[in-house]
């Protein structure tokens, strides 16, 4: 995969990502290490229904984006989740969002998923307004999102 639009490349996330992608994710109040993000990646790079994908300009990744597929069971199919969506700072409102979700639209449709999810929290009202403006509904007064942290 590689999708270029505007001068960013879209691909998948490599091993020599993960400082980058711990700074992203310091940005948006997940700090972590290159250490840390390595051992994660492990997670999604073996798993065939899940992908990182990484916005890449002018050789610097400034955006990334987990995605993941799930079954249904009382329906046949499968939904895909973004599990989690950023933007370097000084890169917002350029586009590269778009293009990431595009691309994670585009791998679900491959992955044959119906559907798509994504959650957001209530504090992140610019990032909300992005999801309705990419046709993404917010369903809260139809669901609850329970969570529980396993000791």
């Amino acid at each position: 995969m590689n999708r270029s639009r505007e001068g960013v490349a879209i691909r998948r996330v490599e091993p020599a990502d993960a400082p980058r992608l711990a700074e992203l994710l310091t940005q948006l109040g997940y700090p972590a290490t290159a250490d840390e993000v390595s051992d994660r990646l492990k997670y999604w790079v073996h798993d065939p229904k899940s992908v990182v994908l990484v916005a890449e300009r002018h050789g610097q990744v400034v955006g990334c984006l987990s995605l993941h597929a799930i079954p249904y069971l009382e329906r046949t199919g499968q939904w895909a989740r973004i599990e989690s969506l950023i933007v370097d700072e000084s890169a917002r409102g350029e586009g590269l969002g778009r293009s990431l979700v595009a691309a994670a639209e585009s791998t679900a449709r491959e992955w044959g998923c119906l559907a798509m999810e994504v959650t957001s929290s209530r504090a992140r009202a610019d990032a909300h307004a992005f999801y309705v403006q990419m046709g993404y509904v917010d369903h809260c007064d139809q669901a609850g999102r329970f969570f529980k942290t396993l000791d």
